[in-house]
């Protein structure tokens, strides 16, 4: 039962006031003093005012100087990764250069070198100079093409899977006056044979960017990221030409994956919160220390996804916070997104390395604060620990005065809680506590005096709510909901009663908690039903669509259980319910020993006729026209017809609440329902406005489309037409 609103009462009794603010006035009579200072809050108020201010300093400063060391910290390891990271790059492609301009001049020395076999060891010995290489071939003037390269075994070649074991192969591609054939020659790791693959082909070296753009620009050039077909990865081709006589003979090249340069900068990060990029000079991502996704395959074409469009907006958003400083090739700035602080580096690798390629880095700076933040906290809680521990020696110490004051608050209490227990009385030395323990002593004899006159109930109920209750109520519109179990009495002589009452409390339990959710309140519990309302104490608008949501789900709840119960070999129990909207009395009724919080009037008796007519109709929930009303559209009805309530004149059109619609899914009706619902309308319509035939032929209808329906099944035989 939910308390009603109380109004103040006449007088209070705070414990508080009576240690610190009451004394004998003159004549005996109780006055207040002015509130003043005690001893003990006192004494650790000015022990807190001097102590705490030093200590939150000491705390500032060390927090301070400790967040300075550790920014400056965070740009020196950011610093010195900027410049591993471009130094690792360039140790990288520098040597595989080197490889590719001896390759070339091994060509300009020995022009027929390359035109036989004996070239595929020298290219298997590139391939094995760097995990990084792919491939290392050669394109010849004449269209020939020869090769070494690491091969997938889990991607096809000539649409068959490399022998099992392969780790590289040689390739060979000899134009011929009849078709050219692709060959290959699959490798273990220690270079021994293992099988060999041909096919015809078309491929021919001269058509390939890599060979025509090196033989146009005449010297060592590093291409555009593409995609190599070989592993699946995106790389580069590092290509220079060769000559004999002044006519190219050829262009040699490696393939480097840029799969490393991801791995590199993942397992050396700056800390463990760094993101690291490695960008182009138009802001597309190479390589990520994340590993995300940074190219998109366009029918073969390799298209890099620029910064800005990657998942994780967070570089995203640090790239394009950057300085526009236009000739800067080392930035280093600080960035703020979502409260969190970052530094931000970008810097521009070597222009000798051919590429005008850039590091991007992002870097939390409380990966770099996070330990001296924490060791700040550390400080902080030994502080307050030891501040604590000096105000609890210092309260021990302040005891020897305070206490005879701690003694009349537990006797003032004690008051309060009209515990007749004698208190021991207080004698003190000092005047002001020997004066309070009379005061109190005063007290204690007026409330008990009080006690004799007025019940004691009722004076512990104002000394601990420090309101007055009133009996009476007022009129109000509620929405009155009375809930039972169907054939409760038969089913309580078939179940054990241990078993019944388990039962039982898990129903009423499931009531409790869906009236609670739905903000009623429970008026009182008749055996297996419920009685509750909504729209009192607390005003609600929605009070009648709150009763018709808790009503489904309820009756969804004893679903669920019913469900356990009939799977450990139960009776299913089934809840009846009646809704009904009207203007009651509600408030404080009894007399003024005994009251309690609850509603009178008709539409009680309405609400609990609309409970018992689910038993004449085999229906589980039974509204009113007052609540349809109340709730509109929303509620997914279908009328029955108008029943009498006793001590009513006219009767009240009661419907079926089947669903709500918009709502929670687990109430959406289904379309079966829906139309169950046109048709008996269209029957209720007919037999309202006195066609008792076409009302009957509707329900008719309604039984042959949804067999055993119990509403029309039971209109039929009212009416002697089954």
């Amino acid at each position: 039962m939910t308390a009603p609103a109380r109004q103040p009462v006449a007088w209070t009794l705070n414990p508080l006031s009576a240690s610190i603010g009451l004394s004998a006035a003159p004549g005996g009579k109780l006055g207040f003093l002015s509130i003043k200072p005690r001893l003990r809050p006192s004494i650790l108020t000015a022990f807190v005012v001097l102590t705490v201010p030093v200590f939150a300093a000491i705390i500032t400063v060390n927090y301070v100087s400790n967040d300075h060391i550790a920014r400056q910290s965070a740009n020196q390891l950011i610093e010195r990764f900027r410049i591993g990271a471009i130094e690792n790059i360039q140790d990288d492609i520098n040597p595989i250069r080197s490889l590719v301009r001896s390759a070339a001049a091994l060509g300009e020395q020995m022009p027929d070198f390359y035109d036989g076999d004996r070239s595929i060891p020298y290219f298997h010995s590139m391939v094995l100079h760097s995990d990084k290489i792919v491939s290392a071939y050669v394109g010849l003037a004449d269209g020939s093409f020869r090769q070494a390269r690491r091969i997938d075994p889990n991607v096809r070649v000539f649409n068959e899977f490399p022998p099992k074991g392969t780790v590289y192969a040689s390739r060979w591609v000899e134009p011929g006056k009849g078709a050219t054939i692709d060959r290959y020659v699959f490798l273990d790791s220690a270079g021994k044979q293992l099988g060999e693959q041909s096919a015809p082909t078309a491929y021919d070296p001269r058509t390939r960017g890599w060979y025509r753009n090196t033989a146009k620009a005449g010297e060592l050039r590093i291409t555009e990221p593409d995609i190599f077909a070989a592993l699946g990865l995106i790389g580069f081709t590092v290509a220079a030409p060769y000559s004999s006589g002044g006519a190219l003979r050829g262009v040699v090249a490696i393939d480097i994956t840029l799969d490393s340069f991801s791995q590199y900068l993942a397992e050396r990060k700056v800390s463990a919160g760094s993101l690291s990029y490695i960008l182009d000079r138009e802001g597309r991502v190479i390589a990520a220390s994340d590993h995300s996704r940074t190219y998109a395959n366009d029918e073969g074409l390799l298209v890099l996804r620029h910064i800005s469009s990657l998942d994780n907006e967070l570089p995203s958003a640090a790239f394009s916070a950057r300085p526009r400083e236009a000739d800067s090739t080392n930035l280093l700035y600080p960035f703020q997104r979502d409260g969190r602080e970052y530094v931000v580096s970008l810097s521009s690798l070597a222009e000798d390395l051919g590429k005008r390629w850039q590091l991007f880095i992002v870097t939390p700076v409380d990966d770099f604060t996070g330990v001296l933040n924490r060791n700040n906290q550390r400080l902080l809680i030994f502080g307050l620990v030891a501040v604590v521990l000096q105000i609890v020696i210092i309260y021990f110490l302040s005891s020897v005065i305070s206490r005879p004051l701690e003694r009349l608050a537990v006797n003032v209490d004690q008051i309060r809680r009209l515990d007749t227990r004698p208190h021991p009385g207080i004698v003190s030395p000092i005047r002001e506590i020997s004066t309070l323990s009379r005061a109190v002593d005063t007290l204690d004899h007026a409330i008990q005096s009080f006690s004799s006159f007025v019940p004691v109930s009722l004076v512990r109920q104002l000394l601990e709510s420090e309101q007055k209750l009133q009996l009476g109520g007022r009129s109000r519109f509620l929405t009155i909901f009375f809930c039972d179990l169907e054939a409760f009495s038969t089913l309580s002589e078939q179940v054990p009663s241990q078993d019944l009452l388990m039962r039982v409390s898990a129903y009423l339990g499931l009531v409790t908690k869906v009236i609670e959710a739905e903000q009623g309140t429970i008026d009182k519990f008749m055996g297996d039903g419920v009685m509750a309302f909504w729209g009192a104490p607390a005003l609600l608008e929605d009070h009648a669509w709150r009763a018709c949501v808790a009503a489904l789900s309820i009756q969804r709840g004893m679903e669920e259980m019913n469900a356990r119960w009939v799977a450990e070999g139960h009776k299913p129990m089934r809840v009846r319910v009646g809704i009904h909207s009207d203007a009651v009395l509600v408030g404080n009724i009894g007399s003024k020993e005994r009251m309690s919080y609850t509603v009178m009037g008709d539409g009680v008796n309405v609400a609990a006729r609309l409970e018992g007519v689910n038993k004449e109709y085999r229906t589980s929930i039974c509204v009113s026209h007052s609540v349809y009303k109340e709730v509109g559209e929303r509620l997914c009805v279908r009328p029955i017809e108008e029943v009498t309530v006793k001590g009513r004149r006219s009767t009240v059109p009661i419907y079926e609440l089947l669903g709500i619609h918009g709502s929670d899914p687990a109430f959406e009706p289904d379309a079966d329902t829906v139309e169950l619902c046109r048709m008996t309308r269209l029957a209720h319509e007919a037999a309202i406005a006195g066609d008792k035939a076409a009302a009957l032929q509707r329900y008719r209808e309604i039984v042959a489309r949804f067999p055993g329906d119990p509403v029309a099944t039971a209109l039929l035989k009212r009416h002697g037409a089954a």
